[in-house]
């Protein structure tokens, strides 16, 4: 499919609104969202018309009081892995993947590994932007540099979140309309790739994400969470492949005053961030003492600047694991009744 530009701003929403309006003609609703083909950006997109939480639940009503959206946007998805409980604040709403992307991506090779089509040991060259104005082109010039091996790609664009290591490999799929293929085939419809890193990094900052909407390279909160939760839980790839992305994950030295900002010394995290204009965003599996997880997925927009969109990420996440894990003590407590209020149930 060929990929191209949609408009300057495909949406522009206000922060408590219902109703969405793209550019896009509207089809058939599945589910929360409208269904659309755009034949300028070559692949299916998808709209909100609901956005409001469930604030019957408490820790949803918590985290929608932080992710207060009068100075920018927030997002949030979150499950707990062990029981399934969910939690999503703007959950259906897109977001800027941004750096996030990667996971896919990676997943994506990872496949491809599987099926046997590459190896952790095939080169790539490195992606290498060469200098354009913005929007000179449909898509940034790069040129070839050093050759790496898939395994060495993988970890530098997850740990450093290198931009030419990811072009590279996302050239070595075939380009965004392949990793698109993969997330639906996943089971995930509201992940839309649409530039390479080199053109979106380029081109940043066309749209302020704070107070619009723009569907390309975009995702919701709560696919991004079926995502982490599916690649953890080992539903697409091989258990080696799943540790290569899942390890990577865990070594992320990207981001340290996100997710992991308020995290107790005990708790682990596999997590990807993901940065441009005006909007930051970590997404993650966070591991408790007691082995349980919880994936989530938090985009920030907005708020004064980054240290204050980093901020309300490691806040965000640290009421999740504590709301899940209070969560967790009331369930053990009322299904094990002697056990008292301490354990936690292994399953």
């Amino acid at each position: 499919m060929k990929l191209g530009t949609l408009g300057r701003v495909v949406a522009g929403i206000a922060l408590a609104a219902t109703t969405f309006t793209a550019t896009v003609a509207p089809a058939q609703a599945q589910g929360n969202f409208e269904a659309a083909f755009d034949s300028t950006l070559g692949t299916e997109v998808r709209a909100p018309r609901d956005f409001a939480p469930d604030y019957s639940n408490p820790l949803v009503a918590q985290i929608a009081q932080i992710a207060d959206g009068s100075n920018g946007r927030i997002g949030v998805a979150a499950i707990d892995l062990s029981t399934g409980q969910e939690v999503s604040v703007l959950g259906d709403q897109p977001f800027p993947l941004a750096s996030t992307s990667k996971v896919a991506i990676a997943a994506t090779y990872l496949e491809g590994v599987d099926q046997g089509r590459w190896s952790l040991s095939s080169e790539f060259p490195l992606m290498i932007p060469v200098a354009s104005r913005p929007f000179s082109s449909t898509v940034a010039p790069v040129r070839a540099g050093q050759y790496m091996t898939a395994r060495e790609l993988i970890e530098q664009m997850i740990t450093r979140s290198n931009n030419t290591a990811t072009g590279a490999l996302l050239a070595a799929v075939g380009g965004p309309a392949v990793v698109n293929d993969w997330a639906r085939r996943a089971g995930i419809a509201n992940f839309n790739l649409t530039r390479d890193i080199a053109t979106l990094v380029r081109d940043d900052g066309e749209v302020n994400p704070a107070a619009q909407i723009d569907i390309r390279d975009s995702a919701t909160p709560r696919d991004m969470v079926k995502l982490l939760s599916g690649l953890y839980q080992g539903k697409w790839l091989s258990a080696s492949s799943r540790n290569v992305v899942i390890g990577a994950m865990e070594r992320c030295r990207t981001g340290t005053a996100r997710i992991r900002g308020q995290m107790p010394g005990d708790v682990r995290v596999a997590h990807k961030t993901g940065t441009l204009s005006n909007t930051s965003s970590d997404i993650g599996i966070i591991t408790g003492p007691d082995g349980r997880s919880i994936a989530v997925a938090i985009y920030v927009t907005g708020q004064g600047g980054k240290a204050n969109r980093d901020a309300k990420i490691a806040t965000l996440a640290r009421v999740l694991y504590d709301g899940y894990g209070e969560s967790a003590r009331q369930w053990a407590s009322a299904r094990y009744p002697s056990s008292g209020s301490s354990s936690v149930a292994a399953n």
